[in-house]
C-alpha cells in the first residue's frame, strides 16, 4: 500500500498560501523574518516540521520587490542586525484580496468535498 505522509494530497504543499498567510502575519504590525517564520509554523495548514527558511525569507523578498512590504535593518538589539518586515499600503490591498480569494476557495473545496464524498463513501460502484 502506498504511504501518504509526504504527498501532495495531505495538503502539506499548500505553497501558495504562505504570501496571504505572511501579509496576515504583518497585518498585525512589523516584525523579524524568524518570528514570520515561527508564526506560520504555528499555522494549522502548514503543520509538520518548521518551514523551509529559505524558501521564507526568498517569498518575503519577493514580496518586498512586488511592493507588498518593506524591510529595514534592526541594530538597535545586540548581536547581528536582523531585518524587520512591514506590510505596505499595496500590501493591505493585496490581503483584502486574499480575503476574497480564499472565501470563493472555500466554496469550491466544499462543492468539491460533496463530490468526493459521494464517490468515496459508494456515490459511483463499478
Amino acid at each position: 500500500m502506498m504511504e501518504f505522509g509526504e504527498c501532495p494530497c495531505t495538503g502539506k504543499t499548500l505553497v501558495r498560501l504562505v504570501r496571504p498567510a505572511v501579509l496576515a502575519i504583518l497585518a498585525e504590525g512589523p516584525v523579524h523574518g524568524y518570528v514570520i517564520v515561527q508564526r506560520l509554523g504555528q499555522m494549522p495548514m502548514f503543520r509538520g516540521p518548521s518551514p523551509d527558511t529559505t524558501g521564507v525569507y526568498r517569498t518575503l523578498k519577493a514580496m518586498e520587490e512586488e511592493g507588498l512590504l518593506v524591510s529595514t535593518w534592526d541594530t538597535a538589539q545586540s548581536g547581528p542586525a536582523r531585518r524587520i518586515f512591514e506590510i505596505t499600503a499595496d500590501g493591505k490591498a493585496c490581503l483584502k484580496q486574499w480575503q476574497r480569494t480564499l472565501k470563493q476557495y472555500q466554496k469550491d473545496v466544499e462543492a468539491l468535498l460533496k463530490v468526493v464524498t459521494k464517490s468515496v463513501e459508494g456515490g459511483r460502484h463499478k
